[in-house]
């Protein structure tokens, strides 16, 4: 069996479109059931039935509960990004794009039920950041609206297919290939690590900020160095600047997110929204650059 056959192979196992239907099946499933069993946790803990000491904010309010299943939307938006990596690169960053706005959202579950409505809403800090994630959650969704047109209008201009891009394409689903399995040990290591975590002490949970980076600060710093991956490898196919730039913007717009996660309260969130704006206007100007090209051909 040789090696383009046995990425073929795992490619079809890992990434094809029924894989990807039946993984969608299970992923609501799961994240349907983690509803339910979370929102009884809580009322357990209110009626008492059930002693567990912790002053968690994700056990306080049953709002909280939508934050469990939208950590399995989370999970399976990552698939979705190794899914399209192979098939487009703008829908491979869109996908980033969408996972850290479901990032925030999810927060916004679990802000709702803390939130203290008072005359001093701008005074408070909770709420003032409230008030900053679902103005930057607006914005983000109109931002990653106006990307996917783009890279439409992108994806109509390179309609055919030439034989130096299958040769990317090829290298991509290799990339891809990796992921799969990369992805679902660093998955299923955060979860037990943090299993460990709460089993030593009860009363001593790990920070929500911690819990709301778990997984995702290690993925976007393994999708960094997925990035430059791509940009070095789209050198051996293209030396078009409008191109390199483009590629070289959307590392950029990565380690953006990446940065995000080191950081909390609105300088966070203004990074998040800049990542997206930036990686935004690098693919408008590249493909006022594509149609350029078309023009003076």
């Amino acid at each position: 069996m040789t090696k383009n056959n046995i990425v073929s192979f795992l490619f079809d196992k890992l990434l094809s479109e029924n894989t990807r239907g039946k993984t969608e099946v299970i992923i609501l499933q799961v994240a349907l059931i983690s509803f339910f069993i979370h929102l009884a946790v809580i009322y357990f803990l209110k009626l008492n039935y059930i002693d567990f000491p912790s002053n968690s904010e994700l056990f306080n309010n049953p709002i909280s509960a939508i934050y469990t299943p939208f950590s399995f939307i989370l999970i399976y938006e990552v698939y979705l990004l190794i899914y399209y990596l192979p098939k487009s690169f703008t829908t491979y960053i869109t996908k980033q794009y969408e996972i850290i706005t479901l990032i925030i959202i999810r927060k916004l579950f679990k802000d709702l039920s803390a939130l203290e409505l008072s005359a001093n809403w701008f005074e408070i800090k909770g709420d003032l950041q409230f008030t900053y994630d679902l103005v930057a959650s607006l914005l983000l969704f109109y931002l990653i609206f106006l990307f996917q047109k783009q890279g439409q209008r992108k994806g109509v201009q390179n309609a055919s297919i030439k034989p130096v891009i299958e040769r990317f394409v090829k290298k991509k689903r290799l990339i891809a290939v990796i992921l799969v399995p990369l992805f679902f040990v660093m998955a299923l290591y955060t979860l037990i690590d943090w299993f460990k975590e709460i089993s030593i002490s009860f009363s001593e949970l790990t920070s929500f900020e911690s819990i709301n980076n778990l997984f995702f600060e290690q993925f976007f710093t393994v999708l960094i160095l997925v990035d430059v991956v791509l940009l070095l490898i789209s050198f051996f196919y293209t030396d078009q600047f409008h191109k390199i730039i483009r590629n070289s913007g959307f590392v950029i717009s990565t380690i953006l997110i990446r940065m995000s996660f080191g950081v909390s309260g609105l300088i966070s969130t203004i990074l998040i929204v800049v990542a997206v704006l930036f990686g935004l206007a690098i693919l408008t100007i590249h493909n006022k650059y594509e149609k350029n090209t078309v023009v003076n051909d």
